[in-house]
């Protein structure tokens, strides 16, 4: 990761009022903070719990997309009890196929042109034979989906850490024995309240030792203890959500300096609670401060919205100009794990929408 100089905000062209701007869904992108269950389209998991018997509450069905506000403990439960049942359609090897593949064809007309979507396969594991044949599953229904929607996609495996280091630490090794074949990076989810990041420094050695990203979340409901822990003690090469380091400048000073990427994703952050209002999530302060930030959708099954959506937030409500906006689609695909030939790809595709 490098980092980027920001020109001052007054540099950067605007298009004249009542212009036509380009469509963001154009803007060739990488998407790398996306959760696997939170992939889901919501009439497929209406479908598929019809399929199996599960009962689905009204949050999920008419009262989609649910009101959720998860800073507290009980809000977070609520948003975790909802994801667990959300998961719980997925019985069948051909049900996360079609996930992947439908999530894949989502990418595609969003602009994505890479995913990185991050799994803990611990969470699917009893249903699907256990850890090792979960991942190789996933990462065979990535293969597919990538061959068919053109999108290419990397696993990130993400250790809960709400439960044992140690169990992160199997995680992280059975992600490098992958690494290679269609894992990318070590992540680290769930509520940061619940722990550290410190505690999971041992597993996230192994894993930056065999090769991956180290891409933990932290400063979504914590502050900038957090987002230093993740920067200091984990390694960070990217860190998911960030927004709350915006208290202290000294540490976006770091990020900026070192070239971590924020994955900040504003629907999600207001869905939770973490911003009152899309306008109030700090992507300009960041963005002007030379934080390099990939926006990202999260899940979409809970927040309501996908990636383009959140170029359109940021444009709307924060007064990206489009080179700026394009500024940050190269920033999300010089961040991924893309391979060079895709990389170069998307890269040309988004000077020709800056240019279109």
């Amino acid at each position: 990761m490098e980092a980027r100089t920001v020109s001052p905000r007054s540099e950067h062209p605007r298009v004249a009022c009542g212009s036509p701007r380009p469509d963001v869904a154009l803007l060739p992108k990488a998407h790398l903070h996306l959760h696997f269950t939170g992939s889901m389209r919501h009439a497929t998991l209406v479908e598929l719990a019809g399929v199996h018997g599960v009962h689905l509450p009204d949050a999920l069905v008419e009262d989609w997309p649910p009101r959720l506000h998860a800073t507290d403990e009980r809000g977070w439960f609520r948003f975790q009890r909802l994801y667990d049942i959300a998961r719980s359609v997925l019985r069948t090897p051909d049900d996360l196929r079609r996930l992947l593949r439908e999530t894949a064809e989502d990418e595609a007309a969003e602009g994505s042109g890479w995913l990185e979507i991050q799994v803990d396969p611990s969470g699917y594991a009893a249903m699907f034979g256990g850890l090792t044949p979960t991942v190789e599953l996933v990462l065979d229904a990535a293969r597919e989906a990538s061959r068919a929607s053109g999108v290419g996609i990397g696993v990130v495996i993400a250790a809960n850490r709400t439960r044992h280091p140690l169990d992160a630490k199997t995680l992280a090794r059975l992600a490098v024995r992958y690494a290679g074949e269609g894992v990318v990076g070590f992540g680290l989810s769930n509520d940061e309240r619940r722990g550290r990041a410190y505690d999971f420094e041992g597993a996230f050695r192994i894993a930056k030792r065999g090769g991956l990203l180290s891409v933990p979340h932290g400063g979504e409901l914590l502050g900038p203890a957090s987002v230093r822990e993740c920067l200091e003690t984990l390694r960070a090469d990217r860190i998911g959500h960030g927004v709350r380091a915006v208290a202290d400048p000294s540490l976006v000073a770091a990020i900026a300096e070192r070239g971590v990427t924020l994955e900040v994703c504003p629907s999600s952050n207001v869905g939770l609670g973490v911003a009152a209002t899309a306008s109030d999530v700090p992507v300009r302060r960041l963005y002007e401060a030379g934080a390099p930030i990939a926006l990202g959708a999260d899940d979409p099954l809970l927040f309501g919205s996908r990636l383009a959506r959140q170029y359109e937030l940021v444009r709307t409500e924060h007064g990206f100009s489009d080179s700026e906006l394009a500024d940050l689609a190269r920033q999300s695909i010089k961040a991924s794990a893309a391979p060079g030939d895709i990389r170069h790809r998307l890269l040309a595709g988004v000077d020709a929408w800056l240019n279109s």
